[in-house]
């Protein structure tokens, strides 16, 4: 299981680069892709920051095969609240499990407007995740027009509350505003750190300082290497999750390598 991310007092939480490849990657170039990062997750990026690498669910066994002694995690990007039944095209978090993910992305934005998902449906996600041993990655964020609304604490802070579970196990959350994915923008310096501690506060105020500084919280949002570095400087941000860069290996490298 990947750890929520353990922090002492005065120490930063150790970064986690996480990414998302969303429905691309096939077996034999993803593999080439998935070496590259092995290879280049050398002691000097380890002793930097955790990889975590989510391909799409048929890739997921081969590729935690092939990642088993390397340091590099391999995680999913979605799973069901059930841990088996009569529902067809779904994959359990068991599953996800038994073919060798540590850790699982949900409530993407992608999934909450394509597939509707809402923060009850997410939270029984992330519930199903943490039974079946896996850390829930949970992401939350605002529109383009919930922002210039000046509702993205609003937003963030119902999803906060109605998405993630009770209780104190494994959670990793991961801030992506929705106008920020695949798009090339991505907030202020200052509008990163003000969502982060916000999110932070709030996690606080629920759980109490104890587990809630020991969560890792990811930035995601056309995250690359050019901006990896500021993004990862900022108080709060515990790493990223990344789409698109997540695909090139040396990108992918290079974010970390920023941390």
């Amino acid at each position: 299981m990947m750890q929520t991310g353990s922090t002492m007092a005065g120490h930063k939480r150790r970064p986690l680069i996480a990414g998302n490849w969303k429905m691309n990657g096939l077996k034999i170039a993803g593999a080439r892709t998935l070496g590259q990062v092995i290879e280049g997750y050398d002691a000097a990026l380890r002793a930097k920051a955790d990889l975590l690498v989510c391909p799409p669910a048929p890739l997921l066994y081969t590729f935690a095969a092939a990642s088993i002694g390397s340091g590099v995690a391999i995680g999913a990007q979605t799973c069901h609240p059930a841990a088996s039944g009569a529902c067809t095209g779904e994959i359990s978090a068991e599953m996800l499990a038994d073919a060798g993910a540590s850790a699982v992305i949900v409530g993407h934005s992608e999934r909450r407007s394509y597939n509707g998902e809402t923060d009850a449906d997410v939270r029984a996600r992330a519930e199903a995740a943490r039974r079946a041993g896996l850390t829930p990655i949970v992401c939350v964020g605002e529109t383009r027009e919930e922002r210039d609304a000046g509702r993205a604490l609003d937003v963030v802070g119902a999803q906060l509350a109605g998405s993630v579970p009770d209780g104190e196990g494994a959670l990793i959350v991961a801030y992506e505003p929705v106008w920020a994915i695949g798009t090339g923008l991505t907030p202020t310096v200052a509008d990163v750190a003000e969502v982060h501690a916000f999110m932070r506060a709030e996690l606080r105020k629920r759980f109490g300082a104890a587990f809630a500084d020991g969560v890792r919280l990811l930035y995601g949002g056309s995250v690359k290497p050019a901006n990896a570095a500021e993004l990862m400087a900022v108080e709060d941000v515990d790493g990223a999750l990344v789409g698109g860069a997540s695909l090139v290996a040396a990108d992918f490298l290079a974010i970390a390598a920023g941390c």
